[in-house]
């Protein structure tokens, strides 16, 4: 109990400063403070990882940097969407990263009771394995199916956000990082406050498939939570940083497949063998972590290099037409 205790107060106190020193003023974020607070939170990652190494061996260490990876490659899919959000919004540039703090925070606290539900499930019901593993395999399928159509993404609001918009009235501008205001002597929500909601419970559809994809590495409450929660805190700074990049990884869907699709067959080979089937090898986390990472290290070279070769023939398809 301590451990969660300390561990909640440092990310706390973590997000405070990075809160007081880069987020509490609204600007455009610049590509050099995106690369220096991505950098920041990628080595505080790290740096815990060292901290379960040396606290409870290397197991758990290489349960969290496993899940920590996939769970960063996962929120990366999620910047797709969240582009869209603020482009469907009018978010101004400067306002952006108070949203995504916002969102990003909501999204974690969402998280965490997803967390808290998976691990009391998972306790009492062994066979839950089965329907993880079967609904990751087929989410691996779905992303397969959707990168192959070639369909362009649009952005749907979800129920909770129509049932915001329609019961509250909103103004038609932003006010600054107001999200309330007085007009007329009523009280009305801002467009700060919905897009703020948009981003952070949009993350809990991205939640559906990566926490039982976390599941399948550990089932450590604690180790899911903290991989969760610095996979998404350093969220705002990666989507300044690499938000102009993310059109180039175009083979990034099909690797979160295989990765996906991997960890399913993990999981109902954990389930066979929890179920007494004892033939069912047991995947470990030393070669679930470099498979990931190699998956994602050809994703992205394979990505960059179809990304050059469509900028090369584009000026050829355009004399063609002409």
């Amino acid at each position: 109990m301590a451990m969660w205790a300390t561990t909640i107060g440092v990310l706390v106190a973590l997000i405070a400063a990075d809160f007081f020193i880069g987020g509490r003023k609204p600007h455009d974020v610049s590509l050099k403070e995106a690369g220096t607070w991505t950098a920041v939170w990628v080595l505080l990652a790290v740096a815990f990882g060292g901290f379960l190494w040396w606290h409870s061996g290397s197991a758990p260490a290489g349960q969290f940097f496993a899940g920590y990876i996939t769970e960063k490659s996962l929120s990366v899919d999620n910047l797709f969407v969240f582009i869209l959000i603020m482009a469907k919004f009018a978010v101004p540039s400067i306002y952006q990263q108070r949203v995504l703090m916002v969102g990003v925070l909501i999204a974690l606290v969402l998280r965490a009771a997803f967390i808290a539900a998976g691990a009391a499930i998972i306790a009492g019901f062994s066979w839950v394995f089965f329907i993880f593993g079967a609904f990751l395999i087929w989410t691996a399928w779905k992303l397969i199916k959707e990168a192959g159509a070639g369909a362009e993404e649009e952005f749907e609001e979800n129920r909770l956000l129509r049932a915001v918009e329609n019961r509250f009235p909103a103004t038609d501008r932003y006010h600054g990082t107001k999200l309330l205001v007085v007009q007329n002597g009523k009280r009305l929500i801002t467009p700060m406050l919905i897009v703020m909601l948009a981003i952070g419970t949009t993350d809990v559809l991205f939640a559906m498939d990566s926490i039982p994809a976390i599941f399948g590495l550990t089932q450590d409450a604690y180790i899911v939570f903290t991989a969760n929660a610095f996979a998404l805190m350093g969220l705002r700074q990666l989507y300044f940083l690499i938000g102009g990049l993310l059109k180039k990884l175009v083979h990034l869907s099909y690797g979160l497949s295989v990765i996906l699709g991997f960890i399913g067959v993990k999981l109902l080979l954990h389930a066979l063998h929890e179920a007494g089937a004892h033939w069912a090898p047991e995947i470990g986390i030393p070669f679930s972590l470099g498979f990931i990472v190699v998956v994602l290290a050809v994703t992205t070279v394979t990505s960059l290099v179809a990304s050059r070769k469509e900028e090369q023939s584009l000026p050829e398809r355009e004399l063609q037409k002409q």
